[in-house]
């Protein structure tokens, strides 16, 4: 009886003896580079530094983006109200209001006109206003904040990427948000009142880092203002800046501080920063009116950043491409023996023949992972460099994620082509098989991306092998960001790994399947 080693060669020398077959992953490969790298550098970002100043065209118009605690590049520009805090202590206020005001998505500013011309009342959901505790006032330091927004209710947020909820409901004189922030070394709690009496602790926040003297006070920001159309098979976003004001009173401190005098300065900011520019405060008595404007918050993908991003996952383009090429040669790999006939000289060799579609299955999927690879790895070192180029920023990710994206991109690739042999042990014939495969793999993948609508397409994109795409997102979905996520724009209803066990899920039941037919029918 024929070995599973020899059982898998023999298989590889069929593959690899066929020259239309090696042809086609070849291209496959060359596709998901060569599209992956036009896709890149399809396009320039122009800008001007004034409003009578000269154009100017990619790297020329790449922003100075802050880096936060974690890695991640973020959004880091608010009115800040501070003292120094020289060792342990708390700071504790009363929030008895929050207003706002913003721009409608697209509406331009003329030359001289003020930012808030033409502005609409009212408050954007992540408004922010409360105390603060941070390792200084260079954008992205770490820090840890207590706040009240304009949707959310009271949210206790650290180092960008961290919140959790406290009281619901929004700050008024009828019903006043208590905040209170206390610092031990280099941990930070927060806590919430309705009364200032009796408190709740929020959430704990431990700054690595934090100096001996600390900057810490009462901050105002607030986002773009985005403007969503829906449309079928997607949506688009206008932004626009918008800011907030808070009124604080009954402001206490304890502890390290040198009770100096309080100073208010615009931190952050600049030409790429979602907000009008303008802030200030006003200080009566323990009474503070403070009027701020941007966010502090991780940077994601599309119109939320408010400048032009990318990431790393998008030179990928290709790979959707150079997919339908090896899903096809996989199909056929099965089907050609049972159209000449030679599927019978296979089983008679090795009779169990579920280790012979399991020998199959092998050989395309390890061919198909180096191929899905190859072409990552090169459209992604030749892509990211031209997106630079064009004035893109790229959002930074760790090395673990950014090999999970590659080699999840390779095993995405080596799954679906299973799947496609499993498909062609089942239908048998290439014409049904091929179009089987697409079927399965491809359309829903298209259709998601392309044309159905947003809910829709959530569900398609859960439900079918083509959840698998949640790989290649290397960008998590930010609650307290308001961004359009979407399968357009890189984000994936599943969760990273789920979608993957999805197509995983897909692949071994159709290779179930297959061996069962393939004992129960003829050659």
């Amino acid at each position: 009886m024929i070995s599973g080693v020899e059982l898998v060669r023999s298989e590889w020398v069929k593959f690899r003896s066929v020259r239309g077959w090696v042809i086609g992953m070849i291209l496959a490969a060359l596709l998901t580079l060569l599209l992956g790298v036009f896709v890149a550098g399809n396009g320039s970002i122009g800008c001007q530094t004034s409003p009578n100043g000269p154009v100017l065209s990619g790297k020329a118009c790449t922003p100075a983006v802050p880096i936060g605690p974690g890695g991640e590049a973020v959004t880091d520009s608010f009115y800040f109200v501070r003292q120094p805090l020289a060792g342990n202590g708390s700071i504790t206020v009363r929030v008895t209001s929050l207003t706002g005001m913003y721009s409608n998505g697209g509406q331009q500013v003329q030359a001289g006109q003020s930012p808030l011309a033409g502005m609409t009342k009212g408050l954007v959901p992540w408004s922010k206003a409360g105390i603060l505790i941070t390792a200084g006032t260079r954008p992205g330091s770490a820090y840890a904040a207590m706040l009240v927004t304009g949707g959310h209710g009271v949210r206790m947020q650290y180092d960008y990427t961290h919140d959790t909820a406290g009281l619901p409901g929004l700050a008024s004189a009828a019903a006043p948000r208590w905040l209170r922030l206390t610092r031990s070394g280099d941990v930070i709690t927060g806590y919430d009142s309705t009364d200032g009496t009796h408190w709740a602790v929020v959430g704990t926040a431990k700054l690595a880092g934090l100096p001996a003297a600390a900057q810490a006070g009462m901050f105002v920001t607030s986002p773009l203002h985005t403007k969503t159309e829906p449309f079928f098979g997607g949506s688009s976003a206008q932004s626009g800046p918008s800011q907030a004001t808070a009124v604080f009173d009954s402001v206490s401190l304890r502890g390290d501080w040198p009770r100096a005098a309080w100073t208010g300065a615009n931190v952050g900011g600049g030409k790429y920063s979602p907000g009008t520019g303008i802030g200030g405060f006003h200080q009566a008595g323990r009474g503070f009116t403070v009027t701020g404007s941007g966010d502090v918050a991780p940077v994601v993908p599309g119109a939320a950043a408010g400048f032009p991003t990318t990431t790393i996952e998008q030179p990928l383009a290709g790979v959707f491409v150079g997919l339908i090429v090896i899903v096809v040669v996989a199909a056929m790999f099965v089907t050609a023996e049972y159209r000449r006939g030679l599927i019978r000289v296979t089983f008679a060799a090795s009779p169990r023949r579920g280790r012979v579609l399991a020998a199959k299955a092998v050989v395309v999927g390890l061919v198909a992972f180096v191929i899905g690879l190859v072409g990552s790895v090169g459209a992604i070192m030749l892509g990211l460099p031209r997106l630079g180029n064009e004035g893109l920023v790229l959002l930074p990710v760790s090395l673990l994620t950014e090999a999970r994206v590659i080699v999840g991109t390779a095993a995405l690739v080596a799954l679906a082509a299973v799947l496609a042999v499993a498909l062609g042990a089942i239908l048998r014939r290439s014409a049904a098989a091929v179009t089987a495969a697409i079927v399965v793999i491809v359309l829903p993948y298209l259709l998601a991306v392309t044309v159905l609508p947003v809910d829709v397409a959530a569900w398609v994109l859960r439900l079918t092998p083509a959840a698998g795409f949640a790989i290649q997102q290397s960008i998590p979905r930010y609650p307290q960001v308001n961004a359009i996520y979407s399968p357009a724009g890189g984000y994936y209803p599943a969760p990273v790994w789920v979608g993957f066990a999805v197509l995983c899920g897909y692949a071994v039941v159709a290779l179930l399947a297959a061996v069962v037919l393939l004992r129960r029918r003829d050659a």
